[in-house]
């Protein structure tokens, strides 16, 4: 099966989700959402996670998590693991617990109001969902890290880091008046439309052009043939328009030159060979990268054959 990449490295910030198997309850009682926050406080013991978020629904859950270490992938596979085989223990079932892979959105930690959006997704799910009633305010849902927030340090998990996220919203102290100050831009933030959130839903990272160039950037060396969607093209872009520069530094050629050299110059013709060896990009992409006209052109050169036109679609 395709798969979602997974880019781990040192200080990342996530935010992950995963869900139960076939839809199926992965929290049957609170003592299951207790056992779960007992596992996840093991995971960030042995992997040294910070958790920013977290929020326990019926049959899914949400945490930003940051990773001092880069080991995403370790820690997830123990946490899930371990909860699965003490909810199986505990219910006397066998089996999966949770769907198939889980999503892990890498988040922009600059300081820019990346991590902010994320946590206010994360601690907003509840009353998205209609589990907090239009008169209670947020922190009356109880499992997610909101209400921890609103208490003061001593009463806090000690894996649960606030200091980002209050400063991303303005508020230098983490006093009794910072967090009150707190509970009054997530009452605010309650009454949006959460427009914002949609990068959240339905992106592959949260972040600045910087920050997604230099995931691409990463992706590009190592996307492989079980990646795809929108990260592998992206990617494979990246790839392609570094191994471009490359070239052209080693050839002495400037960019702005391109478009002045003729469609069929050799410069051209040995860099498109090489983008075809080397990235998936399309004869179409390709061809108007390098300025070189038509894709079909393109392939004719590339197949040394100009009178008798190769059948290969554009886009492959």
């Amino acid at each position: 099966m395709p798969r979602k990449l997974r880019m781990e490295y040192l200080g990342a910030i996530y935010h992950v989700v995963n869900r139960g198997d076939r839809r199926e309850d992965i929290f049957k009682d609170d003592l299951d959402r207790k056992e779960f926050l007992t596992t996840l406080e093991e995971a960030c013991h042995k992997t040294e996670w910070q958790v920013h978020a977290y929020c326990l629904m019926r049959n899914h859950f949400h945490l930003v998590i940051e990773t001092p270490q880069g080991n995403l992938v370790a820690g997830m596979k123990w946490l899930l693991g371990v909860y699965t085989k003490r909810f199986n223990i505990r219910h006397k079932l066998c089996g999966h617990v949770f769907a198939g892979r889980y999503k892990a959105l890498p988040v922009d930690g600059n300081g820019d109001g990346y991590l902010r959006t994320v946590c206010d997704y994360v601690h907003l799910n509840p009353a998205r969902a209609g589990l907090i009633a239009a008169a209670s305010r947020v922190e009356s849902f109880a499992w997610s890290s909101y209400p921890a927030y609103l208490k003061p340090p001593g009463q806090r998990p000690r894996w649960l880091r606030v200091d980002r996220l209050l400063g991303e919203k303005g508020i230098g102290r983490d006093s009794a008046a910072g967090r009150r100050e707190f509970s009054r831009q997530m009452e605010r933030r309650r009454q949006e439309d959460g427009s914002e959130f949609d990068a959240v839903r339905r992106g592959w990272c949260l972040g600045s052009e910087e920050f997604r160039h230099e995931l691409l950037a990463a992706a590009a060396e190592r996307v492989g043939a079980s990646h795809y969607g929108e990260e592998r093209r992206e990617s494979g872009e990246e790839k392609a328009s570094r191994i471009v520069r490359e070239e052209l530094r080693r050839r002495g050629v400037r960019e702005e030159e391109l478009p002045g050299m003729r469609k069929g110059d050799k410069v051209k013709v040995s860099l498109a060979q090489r983008l075809r060896r080397e990235t998936t990009m399309s004869l179409k992409w390709i061809a108007r990268r390098l300025y070189m006209g038509s894709w079909t052109y393109v392939s004719n050169l590339l197949h040394g054959n100009r009178k008798h036109p190769i059948c290969v679609n554009s886009e492959d």
